[in-house]
């Protein structure tokens, strides 16, 4: 069978089955069991194989179940990389290259601001002398910390989560990408911070994605996400609140004076995190709205 004849094919079979952008996702498939680019395949409309037509039929069939696509390629792009992906690890969403790309316009436009002070960092961690220090909170694959480590290659940039399996995707992908200038911790939240002392403590942003669904809501959510992601990525408590209230009350000890603390929100979040951060004694808080015109992210300068 022909390339062009089996997306068609596998187009059919995943809309039948409720999946959204199957015309996508069928093109996806295919060129990765050939190996090819789309462009390649819709210009030679190469013939596949028993084995490929074999491989595509298998990962229709794990689709079809509602395992995310990107667990069964394990992999998808973040902000022109390749991170790798699979159970135990939330899988990044276009909202956070939002994120990360008003993080880098923030950085950028605050170096000139910004008072390094060349601290003591852990080895893994090279970045140049005095250069912009990052922190991001929950980091999951890894793919805030790293892509913003690949954009200020003098950075220091650290990520810290609680799940191993997660950790251990990140370190994976910085080693895919040949990032260095990165390290990795395990605790919750802040709480790894407790190994650095001094300025190797201070940083000029804190970014995170923390999770943010309730508790209750997390049941009507489309299969791939709650049958498939982890938990622990997802839950935000009873309000979606939980982990907003302990980055906001924690975050000024690290952060150094107009320093910024920048989050990602879960829909309906918006007013109840700006008040937060006005309590906390954030400054020039401002809201960014995502692709659906969702009040998406927050940031605010901390001055204390």
């Amino acid at each position: 069978m022909k390339a062009l004849e089996k997306i068609r094919e596998i187009s059919s079979i995943l809309v039948a089955c409720g999946i959204e952008a199957v015309d996508k996702e069928a093109e996806i498939i295919v060129s990765h069991v050939l190996g090819l680019r789309l462009s390649d395949i819709f210009t030679h409309n190469p013939e596949l194989t028993g084995e490929q037509t074999g491989v595509v039929n298998d990962i229709a069939c794990r689709r079809k179940k509602r395992e995310p696509l990107q667990y069964i390629t394990g992999h998808c792009e973040f902000m022109g990389m390749k991170i790798l992906v699979g159970r135990g690890v939330l899988i990044p969403r276009p909202e956070t290259e939002l994120m990360v790309e008003l993080a880098i316009k923030k950085v950028i436009s605050q170096k000139s601001k910004i008072r390094s002070t060349p601290p003591t960092v852990p080895p893994l961690v090279r970045g140049g002398e005095g250069g912009v220090r990052i922190l991001d909170l929950c980091t999951g694959s890894g793919c805030i910390s790293l892509a913003l480590a690949k954009e200020f290659p003098e950075a220091h940039v650290y990520g810290t989560d609680i799940s191993e399996a997660a950790l251990d995707f990140a370190k994976r992908n910085a080693d895919l990408n040949r990032i260095n200038n990165v390290a990795f911790f395990r605790g919750h939240l802040l709480e790894p911070l407790n190994s650095l002392d001094g300025p190797a403590s201070m940083f000029d942003l804190i970014i995170s994605n923390p999770p943010y669904i309730k508790t209750g809501d997390i049941k009507t959510l489309q299969p791939e996400i709650r049958e498939w992601e982890p938990f622990g990525a997802l839950d935000g408590g009873a309000d979606g609140l939980n982990f907003y209230r302990e980055i906001i009350s924690q975050a000024g000890k690290f952060l150094k004076t107009n320093g910024i603390l920048m989050l990602e929100l879960g829909e309906g979040c918006a007013d109840d995190t700006a008040d937060m951060m006005k309590e906390a004694g954030y400054l020039n808080i401002g809201l960014h709205k995502d692709y659906a015109g969702i009040e998406r992210i927050i940031q605010g300068r901390w001055t204390s």
